[in-house]
């Protein structure tokens, strides 16, 4: 598909989202926010984040999250609370990589944890995002040995998660894709090795998905563990890294949210789309995820 027939789908599914709500007129909790991710907002680039912010705020989505680097880069002289000000949109949340499997990181990895926990705390966030190193280095094949390094990964988590709750704050584990915490078994495995009091559960549903699982019945199982999500929906096409707008992928992100619904937790949920080679500008793409939100009975703030 080019970028002139792709553009015109979404815009066509952009249409076919608008009218009045077709699916169950249930009442719904959940304040969705917004990463920053889709504006290409990561760990090593520090452009398009105002833009990110104001796209936020005048689509209506509640709060925002974004990475450790922009969020100590942006307090250093100040701009990050008068952007906040600014745009009248909160943080919710901070997203960090931690080490889990080289017990001589640790000292220095719950120093950058607590240092990232004290910044989000400082500018009205509640949550730290924790995803772990990497598993091998590509193309080189996978020899990570995940039940020989179980138990001093669950220790390691515990730890940062402790760290965060000490300061007030919550935190939770994010299984990502090429991290050690990346299968289905290995999401299950580390969950149920961890102490939920210290370390819960922060799902990326499109990574889960990727990964080969099913991204609905992993929260099912888990749902009362969840307490952040990156709500993203995955189709295994050419752009964005596989991902796409939700609403247009093979993820069940209805399921999802009925499951986060009824298990009561009020859990963090933060709609996230990788960049990449986007057909769609960021905006975009988040104004189609919104009507497909706004379609299952979900409230925006304008």
């Amino acid at each position: 598909m080019t970028r002139r027939n792709f553009t015109k789908a979404v815009a066509a599914g952009l249409a076919a989202q608008l009218p009045p709500l077709l699916r169950s007129q249930r009442s719904r909790q959940l304040k969705i926010g917004l990463s920053t991710l889709a504006w290409n907002v990561s760990r090593t680039s520090l452009e398009n984040f105002e833009q990110a912010i104001k796209d936020t705020s005048e689509l209506g989505y509640w709060s925002f999250e974004t990475v450790a680097p922009i969020i100590e880069a942006w307090d250093a002289d100040g701009s990050l609370a008068r952007l906040i000000e600014k745009y009248h949109v909160p943080l919710k949340a901070g997203y960090i990589d931690v080490n889990v499997t080289d017990p001589s990181q640790r000292k220095e990895t719950v120093a950058s944890v607590m240092r990232l926990a004290r910044l989000v705390k400082k500018h009205g966030g509640n949550y730290v995002v924790m995803s772990t190193n990497g598993r091998r280095r590509s193309p080189a094949p996978d020899t990570f040995n995940f039940a020989e390094h179980k138990a001093n990964m669950a220790a390691a988590l515990n730890e940062y998660g402790m760290a965060v709750l000490d300061l007030g704050l919550r935190a939770g584990l994010h299984p990502h894709t090429g991290s050690v915490v990346e299968k289905r078994d290995e999401v299950y495995g580390i969950m149920n090795a961890v102490d939920p009091r210290y370390m819960t559960f922060a799902p990326d549903t499109g990574q889960i998905q990727k990964g080969g699982a099913d991204a609905a019945q992993v929260v099912k199982d888990l749902a009362k563990i969840t307490t952040h999500m990156h709500l993203k929906d995955y189709s295994n096409g050419k752009y964005m890294g596989g991902y796409c707008p939700l609403g247009m992928g093979v993820v069940d992100v209805e399921s999802i949210l009925n499951t986060l619904e009824e298990a009561g937790n009020s859990p963090d949920v933060m709609h996230e789309l990788d960049r990449g080679n986007a057909p769609m500008t960021a905006r975009e793409t988040a104004a189609f995820s919104k009507a497909y939100l706004q379609r299952l009975g979900y409230q925006f703030q304008r």
